[in-house]
Parts: C-alpha cells; structure tokens; sequence
C-alpha cells in the first residue's frame, strides 16, 4: 500500500514537470507571436526596416532651439551600423545660436563616422546654414535662400507702453549691468557695449566654422558674411554650397562616397523613440500598456520666445 502510495505521488510529479515544460514553450510561442505582431504593425520604416542597411533621413526644419531630442537621434544614427549614409534636410529659416552649435556639433560627430550630405529646401539661413556646413557636402535648390551668416540681439522696450498704462518699474540692482539689457527701460552706460561685444564674439566664432568648413579665405569670408541671404544659384557661386538640386543630387553624391544606390531612404524623426525605447513600448503593448508621450518634445515645439542670442533670418518690414 505504501509503494503503490509512492508510486502515486511519483507520477503526479513527473506529470507535474511536465506541465510546466509545456505552459513554459506555449508561453514562449505567444511571446514570440505577440513580438512578431507588434513588428507587423509598424510602418515599412520602422524599427524592423532599420536594422537592415539603409540611408537615414534627417529633418531639421523650423525655428532652431536647444533639441537634445534631436541631437540624441543623431548620435543614434552615428551608431547604427545599418545605416551607410545620411541625408539632412533642412528647411529653417535659423534660431538661437547655442541650438544650432549643440546640432552642429552632433553632425561634426556623425560626419566622422558616415558620409552626410545636406539638402537645403526653402531656407538654409543663419543657424540652419551653420548646422548645413558641419556637413561634407550640401546641395540647394537653385531658388533656395542660403546665408544669413551672423548674430542678433533683439531686445524689446515696453517702457512707454507701461508709462501710458501708469506702471512704473523699479529696479535694485548688485551693480549697473546687472539685468540689461533691460525691457523696462533704457540701456545704461556700458550696457550696448556689453551686449555688442557679445554679439561680436558669437560672430567671429561663426565666421570661423563657415570659413573653415567651406575652405573660404579671409576675404572671402569677410565678403559673405555681411547677413546677406542668397539664391542657391548665387551661393554655388559664391562656394557655399556644393551642388544644386534636391534629394536625388545628395544621393548622387552619397554613391560617390561608396553608398549604394540600392539602399532605401529611410527617414527618423526625433518625435519618434529610439531603438531601446522602442523595444520597451512593444513590450508594454504585450503587456497591455500604451506608449507614453514625450513631454519634453512638445514643451520644444509650444515655445513662443527665444532665449539668449541667436542667428535667424527673417523678411524685413
């Protein structure tokens, strides 16, 4: 009677293992189906299609601000060996100077790694002309608008409003540039030269990247940045740019860095996740849990103001 008890308990073990081996390969196979579903529903561009060879398409469009999203998409694209090459388009009329030196220097660093052409569309001015020449090559529409090479402080004064409205401001200040330029008031003694040299300064370090990254002479450089803007046609004239014409030219020239004509354009927008975040969010879709939205690339694209100086073009009233 014990032995055949024994016997029992035996076999409900072993029938026990079983089970478990069994719920343990089911569960791996709906993983394994669930993870292949969520790769279906992706777009043909997605995380699937960039795991094999390709070009990536860039987009640097709008005014110009500090981007850490985007300077992050481009320093993930400098580490994907799939990609062979890269395409930026541009299509912005500049920003604030230090948004355009932290993706500058993020393109400097995918330049090191892969051959980048830029294709300047409408607008390739100021800040967005600066990101364009940390490039190899960058080709324009002949009716682009290239250049805009320099810095602008603008500062607006609404004390005669707040005289009119009956407001008067006071200020305390630890010592008189404290606080300018002010806009409540008018620049004290000191305070225009402050904010000149400030200005000239940024220049002299932005003449200094085009003059370099275009093999511009002294005169050259002197000559074109004035803040004036050109055609494509004139700024291929004028050795700003390399080539005119759309995407179609910039793959041409890819090719004759070694990319083969075959490879896809795919394109990665910084509103997207990278390659880890997107295997977290399928993860969480098996899970039962949506994506989260990224708050701090909607806080960049609502801002109003721009901050500091910058290096923007814009149509005179």
């Amino acid at each position: 009677m014990t032995d055949h008890f024994a016997d029992d308990i035996i076999d409900r073990r072993r029938l026990r293992r079983k089970l478990t081996f069994w719920r343990s390969v089911a569960l791996i196979v709906a993983l394994a189906c669930l993870v292949s579903i969520v790769f279906a529903m992706q777009p043909e561009e997605g995380f699937g299609a960039k795991s094999r060879p390709h070009v990536a398409k860039l987009r640097v469009e709008g005014t110009i601000v500090e981007n850490e999203d985007l300077v992050a998409l481009i320093d993930e694209v400098g580490e994907t060996d799939a990609v062979k090459g890269v395409i930026l388009a541009i299509d912005s009329p500049g920003g604030t100077t230090a948004g355009g030196e932290a993706i500058y220097e993020a393109v400097r660093r995918l330049a090191a790694d892969k051959p980048v052409v830029a294709q300047i569309g409408t607008l390739g001015a100021s800040a967005a002309y600066m990101i364009a020449s940390g490039t190899d090559h960058i080709v324009a529409r002949q009716s682009s608008i290239v250049g805009s090479i320099g810095v602008i402080l603008q500062t607006p004064n609404v004390s005669g409003l707040l005289e009119t409205l009956g407001v008067e401001v006071k200020s305390i200040k630890s010592t008189a540039l404290k606080g300018e330029p002010s806009m409540t008031g008018k620049p004290v003694p000191g305070a225009e030269e402050m904010m000149r040299a400030m200005v000239l300064d940024s220049f002299d370090w932005f003449k200094g990247i085009v003059e370099e990254r275009r093999g511009l002479s002294s005169a050259e450089i002197t000559e074109l940045a004035d803040g004036s803007v050109f055609t494509g046609r004139q700024a291929l004239d004028r050795k700003l740019i390399d080539a005119l014409g759309g995407e179609e030219v910039a793959r041409d020239w890819l090719s004759s860095e070694g990319v083969s004509d075959d490879l896809k354009v795919i394109e990665w927008d910084a509103g997207e996740a990278t390659s880890g975040e997107l295997w977290s969010q399928a993860m969480a879709r098996i899970m039962g849990f949506g994506p989260s939205a990224s708050a701090s690339v909607d806080a960049i694209r609502q801002r109003l103001l721009l901050d500091g100086l910058i290096s923007v073009w814009h149509v005179g009233h």
